[in-house]
């Protein structure tokens, strides 16, 4: 959740949600793990202790402790802490491999947060889990209720942020959820005689959301579904996809506090400004009169690096600059280290997770680079059509729902739109150097995209329809 730990858009989308849903008078908790970087970071020097905890696993009981702090009016953040479990570098992976004991600390979770739930008494009419790492919470929850005969929520919510990350353990980590052995079944978590965390979201929520509606259809085909496309097709009355906004109080160019210089679509001097920074940060000139491409993603495979590292030529023959801002897979990390040294005065690397450089090369890129293999929302297009810099994705997921393709639309488009495939993505990285010279067109296109309104202000109310009609 962001700012306290941010390692995707997850963190963005969460903290945007509870905040909108906080604004708007409703009474949240948020619960999450007590990681080292949370704890020694700046925004938690006003949390209490709360509450000891004792958390049965399998046949053993580990205590833990609760922090709060209360964010805003109307949102308590409870931060579980076991050091065994959280106190690491990273939050879900050494760097090179998941953790090996992701089934005991993810399930610990999970039971505290029933416990804690239990405990303060707080009588949720909706909890709303995130991800594998959550996906048992519909049926710890259930269970601690007949345990204890309590009622500790009416209803769950079950939000798939992407559908290839599952949460599959050997089939002892069942063991530690102490849950009837009757749940251990093909109807249940068993996936491929491993227990599936994801698939308990999915099987076992009241309602099941994912990120945009282009990406709920597409988890219903073998294509984008990761092997769950069968799991999902049996939910489809209670699947919902609902589009994620964007924090207009952090992305913002005309009050970002991080950037040089601010702008309005009204005033883009301070585009201009951000512009030149970015040229400089990377050694270059910064009156360079050519196209900017940037690009802000986490190194996988799924961001489609590849496509961009096949380009090579492309950015060695153009008079253009490529800036690329992230961190990730080894592999990656070293291949986009050696691209850009072997071409110094054309592409620059800043292999790091850096959120002030994020928010300079969102302002300071002309086009901004998303060539996702799948993207089950995505939020950099739509920052980028807010800081006025013309994305540039592959026709997948939110991608789809969010940007609209000019060669489509000449007097609506937001964007240039692409398949994934190495002859498309050339292909439109010329009709950018095409649209970049014809200047008109491109400021056209650029005022569009700044008039979008991607805020959570549209994108809660769509959250509280779906809360109300599962209650």
């Amino acid at each position: 959740m962001f700012p306290y730990l941010k390692t995707g858009g997850l963190a963005d989308a969460v903290a945007a949600l509870t905040g909108a849903l906080a604004d708007r008078g409703h009474e949240l908790a948020v619960f999450m793990p007590g990681y080292r970087s949370v704890l020694d970071g700046p925004h938690v020097k006003d949390m209490k202790f709360s509450h000891k905890l004792k958390i049965e696993m399998g046949d053993t009981f580990l205590s833990g402790d609760v922090y709060t702090l209360k964010p805003r009016p109307g949102l308590t953040l409870y931060l579980i802490c076991r050091e065994e479990f959280f106190d690491r570098k990273l939050p879900y992976w050494t760097g090179e491999r998941d953790y090996d004991d992701n089934d005991a600390r993810f399930i610990f979770f999970q039971k505290a947060v029933v416990e804690l739930l239990r405990l303060t008494d707080f009588k949720a009419d909706i909890v709303h889990s995130h991800d594998w790492q959550t996906g048992m919470l519909p049926l710890f929850l259930r269970e601690a209720e007949r345990r204890y005969d309590v009622t500790l929520a009416l209803k769950t919510v079950f939000t798939i942020h992407n559908i290839a990350y599952q949460g599959v353990f050997p089939r002892k980590a069942f063991a530690l959820a102490n849950l009837p052995e009757d749940l251990m079944t093909i109807d249940g978590l068993e996936y491929y005689d491993q227990m599936c965390m994801l698939k308990g979201g999915i099987v076992y929520a009241d309602k099941v959301t994912t990120v945009s509606p282009n990406y709920a259809k597409e988890i219903q085909t073998p294509e984008f579904g990761n092997g769950m496309d069968g799991v999902i097709r049996t939910r489809l009355d209670d699947l919902h996809g609902l589009l994620n906004g964007i924090d207009t109080a952090v992305w913002n160019p005309a009050i970002d506090a991080s950037l040089p210089a601010r702008f309005t679509a009204a005033d883009l001097t301070g585009k201009t400004a951000c512009r030149a920074k970015l040229l400089k940060e990377f050694g270059w000139n910064s009156k360079f009169k050519g196209p900017v491409f940037g690009m802000v993603c986490r190194f996988t495979p799924a961001k489609g690096l590849d496509l961009v590292l096949a380009a090579k030529d492309f950015f060695a023959k153009e008079n253009c600059r490529l800036v690329i801002l992230g961190g990730g897979e080894k592999k990656y990390e070293q291949s986009i280290r050696e691209f850009a040294a072997s071409l110094p005065a054309k592409v620059g690397v800043a292999v790091r997770l850096d959120e002030a450089m994020s928010h300079l090369v969102e302002a300071g890129s002309d086009f901004f680079l998303m060539p996702s293999l799948f993207e089950p929302c995505g939020l950099n297009q739509m920052y980028s059509q807010a800081y006025g810099t013309v994305p540039l994705v592959s026709n997948v997921g939110g991608l789809l729902d969010t940007v609209t393709d000019v060669a489509v639309n000449p007097d609506g488009g937001t964007g240039i739109m692409f398949a994934p495939k190495q002859e498309e993505f050339d292909a439109g990285l010329r009709r950018a150097l095409a649209l970049y010279e014809d200047k008109a067109h491109y400021a056209a296109v650029q005022q569009r995209a700044m008039a979008r309104d991607f805020s959570w202000t549209n994108a809660v109310a769509a959250y509280e329809q779906l809360y109300t009609e599962a209650l």
